[in-house]
């Protein structure tokens, strides 16, 4: 590992975009326009069960044309036309097969050739012998002069591309056992006649063994089921009323529909193991497949049963909110079937420029319908969309039936070594194209289809859905019914903008909070039963049908191309391997902790972070008489309850999903599938239940593979219940002196944990404190406690993983001790040490009367000050420690609520103050990371500076007198396109997603929304792009030292699951995990990761320049950060005023600076401004004179007061800047210095040693 780390991380290196209103073409090579994407998109709907073939045609030919040998077109596009034009001539247009079959002989003859970069793959080979046999010399519908290749050549030509015979007989082309069986006989005649034995071998092996497998339940007779006398239906019982039924009629039965469903559930399963017979995966596939349509089956009979019992009234049927799911399922179908014809009947008679009845095509009316919490209009619309689009690709996904290849387990070498890493990339790469090749089409749709077709959908569903309401009129005491629509749109305003929100009608929100809402739970939502697929690339991975990202973007196609690279050159091979390491850990169900929840739950008692069915604070009440000061408390504190309600109800409606997903995998061995963010951080795909939630959802987890505690073991069990309790200051002694002490109240809670003194409801974390009391009590009632099979995992936990980073960074001795990265008999506790800090500040300001000291006095907790300093080093500004402040000070209820802002303002300026002086060397590092940042943000590549000045020039000629003129600032604004992009040392390029949004108006059926754009790039925001730098760098160390601990673990055997900074194993197991991590930090930070980081901007930012118009504020910074220029004496001279600071005089005629003064775009511009260079100096000086210029007279200084030419002092000096940037701006035009001169030196290292954790017991504890 330590060599690994120390040899540079594989670049991934990507061109920066080109400004969108550019007319170079830079951006093709790997961005794909919005027009172009739509393009693909239609045409892939057109393609989908030959919907419109011929549109499809007109549309690729055009790209074809357009956008020849580009990523956009690949083998797979290619494949889907050949068969789209196959499946043409065999059925939907037989009538001018003619035509089809030529198409497709003649696209891939083009591919043959190799006329448009485009070779083919297994499938066009299986594709084109199908269309032999159908449609060949051989064949009854044989097509005369078609252009076909014949079997010999095609033979010839696989063979000479390296693709196996096998691979093309395995095709998912082939939809029978037949037709393979008949393609195999084919090649083995071309084989022979080409003389090549081999491949005739080759053959006859593939054949032998499709033809032995045996199925295991070939001989095992059918199941009898358990009948029952069917029932008559209502109509039917009626017509035969009055009729005598024969004497000897047998009576009809029929399986229960629990066994029926049973049954049918069960023979997708059995199914699975014949089509794939050692594939449990693909049996997973088809549990998949089947839980949608088991639920609306459910659903179904459910109906059917109280209408058979004449139950279904409202007086009789309480609301439930799987009846109305029922219900507007049912008219959804309708009403959507008849929306879709009446689409496709109007773009059909009109020449639509974007139509959408290609898409709506690929809508299953019967497949629609759920619910969805209340939500933003835009964000609605367009997450309904992307759910028809993924319900697209699941069903493309089923219909291949692809098997799915595993990577297998790392060999002896472990990850690191050059030898395990080359087997890692060769299986993954080998699998992914087995992936690929088995997969069809799709292309991915734009923000604005999703909206489009969002919106109709939804406006849609609003329209049949309805709930049915009852309440008591208060004067006549009579029961009102009233039919009401489930969900209403409507507008809020928010920050100053109008939006568009759709809002649950509370009869439905109050359903979600109470029923049973397993049905409402997409696949995707939930734990797997088997392993989950292993990552072979970007959206190959996790859940065995639906679509997934190894990488969560959001909106950024930067990011995705990135990753795309990486994935397709090798570089990422430990990424995928670490996320297949987590998701590969088994769980299980606490069936102990779970029962004390559930019954928890269902009295609506709050206990343990359960929040309560009624929220349990009383509603404020006015004072009679009150002042306006009394009212605007009053008001205060209503809206305080009415969020503390809203967000009770919001914890309700989760737990409940939470405590549905629990029950319903009870005994059962669960996975959790992940991914990882921008930055590399691992989170679980399933988002209610997993490990990394609530204290709620942890402690119903535990792991499936239990392990004998042993000595240590047990004193580690012990130690994390201290931990979880709270009491994880002390020595670890201490901690496990503090278990024995309580002993008592630890059988008590777990014997009794709702009847006896509840002492784990006082933990930090009781829900797991009560799982942990539970274990304890088990292993030591058992016979031999160290010999007890334990599952609970046990945590280590870092202290402020953050700031370890940085001390460990930078050296810092002082930093180090605070957060136990230097060895003591006790733990460091940095929150607790600030707290009494600010406790000290706190004193000496109730002492000069501080109306906000004296009401804090005391009440300092390190609960309150940790997520403060936990983020000062992350970039916390003032406003969000104000935010964390605020939230903890409501929590602790010692506050009046109109009291809470002005407490925590007061209070975050003096935790934030505290900090200043105590995190030095974190500051240095920051500082630098953020200047490095900011100039990287501007920076602009060299060989586009010439085309950048050729299209300023061009649109200053063009411009009207009535138009705002362009300076060069502005100018050279829109030109900064550079993202800050750094690599992990396991070879993660991360890219910071921060850009000025440019949103454009969609028209939907429901409102008008606005949406960004992804694939139109817009200039970065350069600030957004600083101040995020150095967090987003700290995440992305720290998840590279959670990812090579587990890929240590798993090399070593030890079970290994992580929270970000939280590591979890069996207790007997800790002491080898402690001894990883400590190892995996230390060979993480001996690889001088800032060198390196330093180091990475001559490969990723090769020749890249930075303008010299830089803010004074900006050339200050530099100063003090060491960056120094050099310059001839005749440059040192213009630049004396804007950088003299930094710039050193040439004597040797060197310079950083450099030049174009040959441009003829440059000189003709340098003349185009020579008149607004004068203006800006006039200005300039003007404004300057006038901020000089005092008045003494107080009379005529009230007299300028009141002058309407009067100017504010600050509008004076905004002015004046502006003057004077326009002035440098003109000035130093095509004057650019290369980045990386530019760059800073490094921060000096202290003297802190990073091997010294090996002696520090609480580095993670």
């Amino acid at each position: 590992m330590e060599l690994f780390l120390q040899t540079p991380p594989r670049y991934t290196v990507l061109p920066a975009p080109v400004p969108i209103q550019s007319p170079s073409q830079k951006n093709a090579t790997w961005l794909t326009d919005s027009a172009t994407q739509d393009s693909l998109a239609v045409m892939d709907a057109c393609l989908y069960q030959s919907f419109d073939v011929p549109r499809a045609k007109g549309i690729f030919e055009r790209l074809r044309r357009e956008a020849a040998g580009t990523h956009i077109l690949d083998v797979r596009v290619y494949n889907a036309f050949l068969e789209a034009y196959i499946d043409m001539a065999k059925s939907k247009a037989s009538d001018n097969r003619e035509f089809w079959i030529e198409c497709a002989w003649e696209l891939f003859d083009n591919m043959e050739s190799g006329r448009e970069k485009v070779e083919p793959s297994a499938g066009s080979y299986a594709t084109m012998l199908l269309a032999w046999m159908h449609f060949g010399p051989d064949s009854p519908n044989h097509v005369l002069d078609s252009g076909y290749i014949r079997p010999i050549d095609m033979l010839t030509n696989l063979l000479g591309r390296d693709i196996p015979v096998e691979r093309v007989i395995a095709d998912r082309v082939f939809s029978t056992s037949e037709e393979a069986a008949d393609v195999i006989k084919l090649l083995s005649k071309a084989a022979a006649d080409l003389g090549l034995a081999e491949v005739i071998t080759q053959l006859g092996q593939t054949e032998a063994i499709g033809a032995q497998y045996q199925d295991v339940l070939a001989d095992v007779p059918e199941v009898m089921p358990v009948l029952r006398v069917k029932k008559k239906d209502r109509s039917e019982a009626l017509s035969t009323e009055g009729e005598e039924e024969e004497e000897n009629s047998e009576p009809e039965y029929e399986v229960p529909f629990n066994l029926s469903n049973l049954r049918k559930h069960l023979t997708r399963v059995s199914l699975a193991r014949r089509v794939l017979p050692e594939d449990v995966a693909a049996r997973q596939k088809l549990l998949e497949d089947s839980v949608y349509d088991t639920a609306v089956e459910r659903l179904k009979h459910e109906s059917d049963v109280f209408a058979q019992l004449g139950l279904d009234t409202v007086h009789v049927r309480q609301p439930d909110l799987r009846r109305w799911m029922w219900e507007w399922h049912i008219n959804l179908q309708e009403r959507l079937t008849e929306e879709i014809k009446n689409i496709e009947l109007i773009e059909n008679n009109s020449n639509t420029q974007t139509p959408l009845s290609p898409y709506l095509s690929l809508v299953k009316p019967e497949r629609s319908g759920g619910v969805s919490e209340g939500m933003k209009t835009t964000r609605a619309l367009i997450q309904v969309g992307k759910a028809v689009e993924n319900e697209y690709k699941l069903q493309i996904c089923k219909r291949n039936n692809i098997s799915l290849p595993t990577i297998g387990r790392v060999g002896d070498n472990g990850y690191f070594s050059n030898f395990g890493y080359t087997s890692l990339l060769e299986r993954r790469i080998t699998a992914a194209r087995i992936m690929s090749d088995g997969e069809a089409w799709t292309a991915n749709w734009t923000q604005a289809t999703r909206a489009k077709i969002g919106g109709i959908l939804v406006e849609c569903l609003m329209d049949v859905a309805k709930v049915t309401r009852s309440g008591i009129d208060k004067n006549t005491n009579e029961t009102i019914t009233e039919v009401q629509p489930a969900f209403h749109h409507t507008y809020e305003h928010s920050r100053g903008q109008k939006l568009g929100v759709i809002r649950l009608n509370p009869a439905v929100s109050e359903r979600l909070a109470s029923d049973n809402v397993r049905d409402t739970i997409h696949p995707r939502h939930l734990p797997m039963l088997v392993k989950p697929k292993p990552w072979l690339g970007l959206k190959k991975g996790g859940y065995l049908f639906n679509e997934v990202s190894a990488m969560r973007f959001k909106e950024s196609l930067e990011q995705q191309s990135y990753l795309n690279h990486a994935s397709e050159v090798g570089n990422v091979e430990l990424v995928y391997a670490g996320l297949d390491v987590l998701g590969s850990t088994p769980w299980q169900i606490n069936r102990k902790v779970f029962d004390v929840i559930l019954q928890v739950w269902n009295t609506g008692e709050q206990l343990g972070k359960l929040p309560a069915a009624v929220f349990p604070d009383p509603e404020p009440v006015l004072p009679e008489g009150a002042d306006i000061k009394a009212r605007t408390a009053y008001m205060q504190r209503m809206k305080g309850w009415m969020q503390g309600k809203a967000n009770n109800h919001s914890d309700r409606c989760s737990v409940n999903y939470k405590i549905e997903i629990a029950r319903t995998f009870l005994g059962d061995t669960i996975y959790f599938p992940h991914n990882i963010d921008f930055r590399g951080r691992a989170y679980p795909i399933p988002p209610h239940l997993n490990h990394i939630g609530d204290d709620l959802s942890r402690g119903l987890l535990i792991f499936a593979e239990g392990k004998p505690l042993g000595e240590r073991g047990m004193r580690w069990l012990k130690i994390h219940l201290a931990n979880l309790y709270g009491y994880d200051k002390a020595n670890f002694d201490e901690r496990e002196q503090f278990v024995h002490d309580h002993l008592d109240d630890i059988y008590d809670s777990a014997t009794k944990p709702l009847e006896g003194r509840r002492w784990w409801t006082h933990a930090d974390d009781p829900w797991q404190c009560l799982g942990t009391c539970m274990e304890l009590h088990a292993a030591l009632t058992s016979e031999n406690p160290l010999e007890y099979v334990s599952c609970l995992p046990v945590h280590q936990d870092g202290t402020c993983n953050g700031l370890q980073h940085y001390a460990a960074l930078g050296g810092d001795s002082r930093g180090a001790q605070q957060v136990n990265l230097s060895a003591g008999d006790r733990p460091s506790d940095v929150y607790t040490y600030v707290g009494n800090m600010a406790e000290e500040t706190i004193k000496r300001d109730m002492e000069k009367g501080e109306k906000y000291a004296l009401m804090l006095h005391g009440k300092i907790t390190r609960k309150i000050v940790k997520q403060t300093v936990m983020t000062t080093v992350y970039g916390v500004t003032f406003i969000g420690a104000r935010e964390q402040i605020e939230r903890q000070l409501k929590t602790t209820k010692q506050f009046p609520e109109e009291e809470v802002w002005g407490a925590s303002a007061y209070l975050a300026k003096v935790v934030l103050n505290c900090i200043g002086d105590l995190f030095t060397g974190a500051k240095a590092i920051q500082h630098w990371l953020t200047l490095c940042a900011r100039l990287i943000a501007k920076a602009i590549p060299e060989d586009r500076i010439p085309e950048a000045l050729a299209e300023y020039r061009g649109r200053k000629s063009k411009r009207k007198k009535t138009q705002k003129r362009e300076l060069p600032a502005e100018f050279l604004r829109k030109e900064q396109m550079t993202s800050v992009v750094w690599t992990t040392p396991l070879g993660l390029p991360i890219v910071q997603p921060y850009r000025k949004p440019k949103r454009k108006q969609i028209v939907t059926s429901m409102q008008t929304v606005f949406i960004s754009d992804p694939n139109s790039p817009s200039e970065v925001n350069t600030m957004k792009q600083a101040t995020a730098f150095p967090p987003n760098f700290i995440h992305s160390l720290d998840a590279t030292h959670m990812m090579l601990t587990a890929l240590q673990c798993r090399t070593d055997g030890i079970t290994f699951a992580a929270v970000h900074d939280s590591y979890w194993t069996h207790a007997c197991q800790i002491d080898e995990m402690s001894g990883i991590i400590r190892d995996t930090f230390i060979a993480l930070h001996s690889s001088d990761v800032l060198r390196k980081l330093d180091d990475e901007v001559h490969p990723v930012f090769p020749k890249m320049k930075r303008s010299l118009i830089i803010s004074g504020i900006l050339a200050k910074a530099l100063k003090q950060a060491g960056t120094r220029i050099t310059a001839t004496p005749e440059q040192a001279k213009a630049l004396i005023q804007s950088l003299g600071t930094i710039v050193d005089i040439s004597d040797t005629g060197d310079s950083s600076i450099q030049e174009d003064t040959e441009s003829a775009d440059l000189k003709a511009l340098l003349v185009d401004l020579a008149a607004e260079r004068e203006a800006a100096m006039s200005t300039a000086a003007a404004a300057s004179s006038a901020g000089e210029s005092k008045e003494t007279d107080d009379e005529e200084e009230a007299e300028e007061f009141e002058d309407d030419d009067w100017e504010s002092p600050r509008a004076k000096a905004a002015r004046l800047k502006k003057a004077n940037e326009d002035l440098r701006s003109i000035e130093n035009l095509g004057k650019f210095v290369k980045l990386v001169d530019l760059l800073p030196p490094l921060p000096k290292k202290g003297d802190f040693k990073v091997e010294a954790i090996k002696a520090s017991q609480y580095f993670f504890s």
